[in-house]
Protein backbone atom coordinates (compact mmCIF):
# COMPACT_ATOMS: atom_id res chain seq x y z
CA UNK A 1 0.00 0.00 0.00
CA UNK A 2 1.09 3.46 -0.35
CA UNK A 3 2.50 5.21 2.27
CA UNK A 4 0.58 8.60 3.81
CA UNK A 5 1.98 11.38 4.92
CA UNK A 6 1.19 14.61 6.58
CA UNK A 7 1.28 18.51 5.74
CA UNK A 8 0.32 21.18 7.45
CA UNK A 9 0.84 24.65 5.97
CA UNK A 10 1.31 27.27 8.82
CA UNK A 11 2.87 30.57 7.18
CA UNK A 12 -0.43 32.24 7.47
CA UNK A 13 -0.66 35.47 9.88
CA UNK A 14 -4.30 34.60 10.98
CA UNK A 15 -4.68 38.10 10.51
CA UNK A 16 -8.58 38.08 11.23
CA UNK A 17 -8.24 36.64 15.04
CA UNK A 18 -5.62 38.89 15.93
CA UNK A 19 -2.75 38.47 18.72
CA UNK A 20 1.06 38.83 18.80
CA UNK A 21 1.87 35.74 16.96
CA UNK A 22 0.07 33.86 13.87
CA UNK A 23 -3.26 31.99 15.72
CA UNK A 24 -1.44 28.37 14.63
CA UNK A 25 0.88 29.10 17.12
CA UNK A 26 -1.64 31.12 19.81
CA UNK A 27 -2.29 28.81 22.75
CA UNK A 28 -5.99 27.48 23.11
CA UNK A 29 -6.92 25.42 25.70
CA UNK A 30 -3.58 25.38 27.66
CA UNK A 31 -1.28 24.18 24.28
CA UNK A 32 -0.62 25.76 20.80
CA UNK A 33 -2.81 25.08 18.13
CA UNK A 34 -0.81 23.54 16.15
CA UNK A 35 -0.20 20.82 18.58
CA UNK A 36 -3.93 19.55 18.50
CA UNK A 37 -3.27 18.55 14.61
CA UNK A 38 0.02 17.51 15.19
CA UNK A 39 -1.00 14.60 17.81
CA UNK A 40 -3.71 13.62 15.86
CA UNK A 41 -1.17 12.51 12.75
CA UNK A 42 1.32 11.06 15.34
CA UNK A 43 -1.74 9.16 16.84
CA UNK A 44 -2.73 7.47 13.61
CA UNK A 45 -1.23 4.52 12.67
CA UNK A 46 -1.10 5.20 9.11
CA UNK A 47 0.51 8.28 8.85
CA UNK A 48 4.31 7.46 7.93
CA UNK A 49 5.64 11.15 8.71
CA UNK A 50 4.24 14.71 9.16
CA UNK A 51 5.78 17.82 6.79
CA UNK A 52 5.22 21.18 8.36
CA UNK A 53 5.87 24.46 5.97
CA UNK A 54 6.56 27.48 8.11
CA UNK A 55 7.23 31.11 7.79
CA UNK A 56 11.06 31.63 6.56
CA UNK A 57 10.96 33.94 9.34
CA UNK A 58 9.85 31.77 11.97
CA UNK A 59 11.87 28.60 10.84
CA UNK A 60 13.94 29.45 14.27
CA UNK A 61 11.62 30.10 16.98
CA UNK A 62 12.22 27.69 19.90
CA UNK A 63 8.60 26.85 20.04
CA UNK A 64 8.73 24.59 16.80
CA UNK A 65 11.21 22.47 19.21
CA UNK A 66 8.76 21.65 21.84
CA UNK A 67 6.39 20.68 19.10
CA UNK A 68 8.68 18.30 17.28
CA UNK A 69 8.29 15.54 19.82
CA UNK A 70 6.58 12.12 18.92
CA UNK A 71 6.61 8.75 17.62
CA UNK A 72 7.43 9.34 13.66
CA UNK A 73 9.13 11.41 12.08
CA UNK A 74 8.12 15.54 12.21
CA UNK A 75 9.90 18.03 9.93
CA UNK A 76 9.40 21.55 9.84
CA UNK A 77 10.42 23.65 7.14
CA UNK A 78 10.82 27.55 6.16
CA UNK A 79 9.13 27.01 2.80
CA UNK A 80 6.12 29.29 3.71
CA UNK A 81 4.99 31.42 0.80
CA UNK A 82 3.02 34.63 0.74
CA UNK A 83 -0.58 32.31 -0.15
CA UNK A 84 -1.66 28.96 1.26
CA UNK A 85 -1.15 27.37 -2.37
CA UNK A 86 3.16 28.26 -2.79
CA UNK A 87 3.27 27.29 0.85
CA UNK A 88 1.96 23.68 0.03
CA UNK A 89 3.54 24.07 -3.57
CA UNK A 90 6.81 24.43 -2.16
CA UNK A 91 6.47 21.74 0.36
CA UNK A 92 5.69 18.90 -1.33
CA UNK A 93 8.47 19.97 -3.73
CA UNK A 94 11.05 19.24 -0.66
CA UNK A 95 9.50 15.73 0.13
CA UNK A 96 9.97 14.73 -3.36
CA UNK A 97 13.21 15.89 -2.82
CA UNK A 98 13.85 14.00 0.13
CA UNK A 99 13.31 11.45 -1.77
CA UNK A 100 9.36 10.52 -0.97
CA UNK A 101 7.73 8.55 -3.31
CA UNK A 102 5.83 10.65 -6.23
CA UNK A 103 3.00 7.98 -5.71
CA UNK A 104 2.57 8.30 -2.23
CA UNK A 105 -0.48 9.40 -0.27
CA UNK A 106 -0.57 13.17 0.94
CA UNK A 107 -2.87 14.24 3.29
CA UNK A 108 -2.65 18.60 3.34
CA UNK A 109 -4.47 19.45 6.87
CA UNK A 110 -5.40 23.11 8.04
CA UNK A 111 -3.32 23.97 11.53
CA UNK A 112 -6.31 26.17 12.36
CA UNK A 113 -8.58 23.08 12.72
CA UNK A 114 -7.62 21.32 15.83
CA UNK A 115 -10.37 19.28 15.94
CA UNK A 116 -9.29 16.77 13.68
CA UNK A 117 -8.83 13.05 15.18
CA UNK A 118 -7.11 10.05 14.34
CA UNK A 119 -10.35 8.75 13.44
CA UNK A 120 -11.19 11.50 10.77
CA UNK A 121 -8.04 10.53 9.60
CA UNK A 122 -8.17 7.06 9.05
CA UNK A 123 -11.49 7.17 7.89
CA UNK A 124 -10.09 9.28 4.81
CA UNK A 125 -7.27 7.19 4.38
CA UNK A 126 -9.37 4.14 4.27
CA UNK A 127 -11.80 5.84 1.62
CA UNK A 128 -9.75 7.32 -0.39
CA UNK A 129 -6.88 4.87 -0.75
CA UNK A 130 -8.24 3.26 -3.74
CA UNK A 131 -8.97 6.33 -5.42
CA UNK A 132 -7.49 7.67 -8.34
CA UNK A 133 -8.35 11.12 -7.90
CA UNK A 134 -7.96 11.67 -4.49
CA UNK A 135 -10.72 13.01 -1.60
CA UNK A 136 -11.21 15.33 1.24
CA UNK A 137 -13.28 15.54 4.32
CA UNK A 138 -16.15 17.38 4.19
CA UNK A 139 -19.83 18.00 5.49
CA UNK A 140 -23.12 18.40 4.10
CA UNK A 141 -24.78 21.32 4.74
CA UNK A 142 -27.51 21.89 6.94
CA UNK A 143 -28.58 25.58 6.83
CA UNK A 144 -30.72 27.05 3.86
CA UNK A 145 -28.28 29.23 1.81
CA UNK A 146 -29.59 32.72 0.70
CA UNK A 147 -27.52 34.71 -2.56
CA UNK A 148 -27.39 38.86 -1.58
CA UNK A 149 -27.94 40.92 -4.26
CA UNK A 150 -25.90 43.80 -3.04
CA UNK A 151 -27.41 46.42 -5.50
CA UNK A 152 -30.77 46.09 -3.51
CA UNK A 153 -29.02 46.98 -0.25
CA UNK A 154 -31.27 49.46 1.73
CA UNK A 155 -29.17 51.89 4.12
CA UNK A 156 -26.60 51.17 6.21
CA UNK A 157 -25.44 48.17 3.37
CA UNK A 158 -27.80 46.03 4.38
CA UNK A 159 -28.30 43.23 1.34
CA UNK A 160 -31.42 41.90 -0.05
CA UNK A 161 -32.38 38.43 -1.02
CA UNK A 162 -31.83 37.62 -5.07
CA UNK A 163 -32.74 33.72 -3.92
CA UNK A 164 -32.60 30.88 -2.41
CA UNK A 165 -29.74 28.50 -3.11
CA UNK A 166 -30.79 24.90 -3.33
CA UNK A 167 -28.03 22.98 -0.95
CA UNK A 168 -29.06 19.29 -1.58
CA UNK A 169 -25.84 19.38 -3.55
CA UNK A 170 -23.86 21.69 -1.41
CA UNK A 171 -21.21 20.24 0.89
CA UNK A 172 -18.09 22.25 3.15
CA UNK A 173 -14.95 21.21 2.27
CA UNK A 174 -12.41 20.75 5.33
CA UNK A 175 -9.38 19.06 5.84
CA UNK A 176 -6.88 16.83 5.61
CA UNK A 177 -7.50 16.74 1.71
CA UNK A 178 -5.70 13.71 0.42
CA UNK A 179 -4.07 13.35 -2.89
CA UNK A 180 -0.49 11.63 -4.63
CA UNK A 181 2.74 13.83 -4.40
CA UNK A 182 3.29 14.38 -7.66
CA UNK A 183 -0.43 14.75 -9.17
CA UNK A 184 -0.98 17.28 -6.10
CA UNK A 185 2.60 19.37 -7.04
CA UNK A 186 1.44 19.19 -10.48
CA UNK A 187 -1.51 20.68 -9.87
CA UNK A 188 -0.39 23.27 -7.90
CA UNK A 189 2.35 24.55 -9.70
CA UNK A 190 -0.67 24.57 -12.88
CA UNK A 191 -2.78 26.40 -10.63
CA UNK A 192 -0.34 29.13 -9.45
CA UNK A 193 1.02 29.65 -13.39
CA UNK A 194 -2.54 30.18 -14.56
CA UNK A 195 -3.48 32.58 -11.48
CA UNK A 196 -6.36 30.91 -11.08
CA UNK A 197 -8.32 30.94 -8.13
CA UNK A 198 -8.17 27.83 -5.99
CA UNK A 199 -8.40 27.90 -2.28
CA UNK A 200 -7.87 24.82 -1.69
CA UNK A 201 -6.13 21.60 -2.66
CA UNK A 202 -8.95 20.18 -4.05
CA UNK A 203 -9.31 23.06 -6.34
CA UNK A 204 -6.61 22.45 -7.82
CA UNK A 205 -7.22 18.98 -8.49
CA UNK A 206 -10.30 19.97 -10.03
CA UNK A 207 -8.98 22.27 -12.34
CA UNK A 208 -6.45 19.43 -13.81
CA UNK A 209 -9.56 17.73 -13.95
CA UNK A 210 -9.78 15.13 -11.09
CA UNK A 211 -13.38 14.17 -9.31
CA UNK A 212 -12.16 14.01 -5.74
CA UNK A 213 -14.46 12.36 -2.98
CA UNK A 214 -16.52 13.97 -0.56
CA UNK A 215 -15.71 12.09 2.99
CA UNK A 216 -18.12 12.80 5.30
CA UNK A 217 -16.26 14.53 8.02
CA UNK A 218 -17.06 16.20 11.33
CA UNK A 219 -18.67 19.39 13.09
CA UNK A 220 -16.07 19.06 15.52
CA UNK A 221 -13.35 19.29 12.23
CA UNK A 222 -14.39 23.51 11.78
CA UNK A 223 -11.73 26.11 10.96
CA UNK A 224 -10.70 28.90 14.23
CA UNK A 225 -10.98 31.91 12.15
CA UNK A 226 -12.61 34.52 14.06
CA UNK A 227 -12.74 35.62 17.94
CA UNK A 228 -16.11 33.04 18.03
CA UNK A 229 -14.66 30.31 16.46
CA UNK A 230 -11.87 30.57 19.05
CA UNK A 231 -13.97 30.70 22.29
CA UNK A 232 -16.47 27.09 20.66
CA UNK A 233 -13.29 25.43 20.46
CA UNK A 234 -11.63 26.17 23.16
CA UNK A 235 -14.88 24.68 25.09
CA UNK A 236 -14.74 21.70 22.68
CA UNK A 237 -11.03 21.31 23.16
CA UNK A 238 -11.26 21.50 27.30
CA UNK A 239 -14.52 19.22 27.75
CA UNK A 240 -11.96 16.28 25.89
CA UNK A 241 -9.82 16.55 28.53
CA UNK A 242 -12.52 15.97 30.77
Amino acid sequence: MKKCHALLPTAGTGSRLGGDLPKQFQEIAGRPMLAYAIEAFMHSSLIESIWIGVSPGFIENPMLKSLAKGNKPIHFLPTGGPTRQETVRNTLAELLKSGISPDDWILVHDAARPGITPELIEKLISSVQNSEDGGLLAIRLADTLKQANLDLAVAGNIPRIEKTIPREHLWQAQTPQMFGLKKLHSALENAIRLEADVTDEASAMELAGAKPLLIEGATRNFKVTHPADWDLMQLLLNSAKR
